[in-house]
């Protein structure tokens, strides 16, 4: 079978918003989520800002139970269940019945991580010999596929019920691993999305690689610099996103709201071959990524009017840039659109492709640009492949046709969804 693929429902997590309304109207106004950390600086990183969603105690009684609350220890199961959660309700689609599982819907969501704080407790017990105090909601908040656990018990999802782990590919290949399932007939919906832990048990691997800024712990806003000549280093985030997709067929009898149609993709590993390693991508690899992405979905180079970058305020933005100029046979003031979200949020690990992901459909959805933050001094390596007017530091509005959204993560592994607004026939 080769059925059409759309996303119908979103939902989202992130630091600069709760909820898509919130979230839409702080990407398009430039509004940073990343705010300075008390408890970062006390603990002495080097980098003492981060981008941390705020979610008040009574959001979190809407999709929780107090019992559960009580004993919730994982940023990013509780993280994960309510931007899936909102993904479902935005698509339409009721609350299951108690008695039979739906068998036509599944998940596949994505985690870095699970339960890091819990598992911190759960050690402390075990060495204080105090292991049956541990209680019975330790596994399934540390088990890796909590989160698509949690939201299968939460929907009644009886169809295929599972999590991936790609690092910062995960939101990306969640979303082409659904597609995939709904394309070939397996499900007739998949809710499929991204979640990760915050905190400093996450974030301090990469204080440590000195991967972080340490320049700007009295700016905070201003920390993210993806593309920026005085980028030095990723802002940690954390966070999640999910997009609910279902079949055009499915999508069309439910006269269901689209935002935008899934035309295919690609994953893909550089092997840790040809400049490759366990932080550093292979840029044939990333390359032929792209390439691939575009032949699968049907696609030129010269169709793709939007990037939604991976872009991680590193060295690595000017490589990037100059891959996709490779990938897609186009440069200077041919090249597209391009914007990187870690601007505004950070870098929300395995939650940030799917996180961008929400912003790219809302983009071709409601048809606009976001601005690039924070890149008001472009990299000359950047400036010397891509015109700066092709990398708008202000909102633009405009019709996005196709949009394609890359994710590049440790261990060279590497993703891009190609999205087409959607337009009835």
């Amino acid at each position: 079978m080769n059925n059409r693929v759309v996303i119908t429902g979103l939902g989202v997590v992130a630091p600069n918003g709760v909820g898509v309304p919130a979230f839409g109207d702080a990407i398009k106004k430039g509004i940073s989520g990343i705010r300075y950390s008390d408890q970062l600086a006390a603990l002495n990183f080097s980098c003492q800002i981060a981008g941390k969603p705020e979610v008040p105690e009574a959001l979190q009684q809407q999709y929780f139970e107090e019992l559960e609350l009580k004993h919730l220890n994982s940023s990013g199961i509780l993280y994960g269940v309510i931007a899936g959660m909102q993904a479902w309700a935005d698509a339409g689609l009721p609350l299951p019945q108690a008695d039979s599982p739906d068998w036509n819907s599944g998940t596949v969501f994505g985690a870095g991580t699970s339960g890091v704080d819990k598992y911190r407790e759960a050690i402390y017990k075990v060495d204080e010999l105090q292991v049956r105090r541990l209680g019975s909601t330790v596994v399934p908040q540390t088990m890796a596929s909590g989160i698509s656990a949690f939201l299968s018990g939460k929907l009644g999802l009886g169809n295929q019920v599972t999590t991936n782990s790609s690092a910062c590919a995960t939101g990306a290949e969640s979303l082409l691993l659904a597609y995939d399932r709904i394309r070939q007939g397996y499900a007739t919906r998949m809710l499929a999305g991204s979640t990760s832990d915050g905190g400093p048990y996450v974030w301090g691997g990469f204080d440590a690689m000195k991967v972080c800024t340490f320049k700007y712990n009295n700016l905070p806003a201003a920390g993210s610099r993806p593309m920026s000549a005085s980028a030095s280093g990723i802002v940690p985030g954390s966070g999640a996103g999910a997009l609910l997709v279902e079949s055009l067929h499915s999508a069309l009898q439910r006269k269901a709201t689209i935002y935008a149609e899934v035309l295919g993709g690609n994953v893909n590993s550089g092997g840790h071959r040809n400049g490759g390693t366990m932080t550093a991508p292979n840029p044939a690899a990333v390359q032929r990524c792209i390439e691939d992405a575009l032949r699968y979905a049907g696609i030129q180079g010269a169709d793709i009017d939007l990037i939604n970058g991976h872009l991680t305020a590193t060295g690595k933005d000017a490589e990037e840039v100059r891959n996709w100029c490779i990938a897609l046979g186009r440069r200077g003031m041919d090249f597209p659109y391009l914007n990187a979200l870690k601007s505004m949020i950070g870098h929300c690990l395995s939650a940030s492709g799917s996180i961008e992901l929400v912003a790219t459909a809302l983009q071709l959805k409601e048809g606009f640009i976001f601005p690039n933050v924070n890149c008001e001094d472009l990299h000359p390596e950047i400036s010397a492949l891509v015109d700066v007017s092709r990398i708008p530091q202000q909102l633009i509005y405009k019709d996005i046709n196709i949009a394609a959204k890359a994710s590049f993560g440790f261990g060279d592994v590497n993703a891009c969804v190609i999205l087409k607004k959607y337009l009835p026939s």
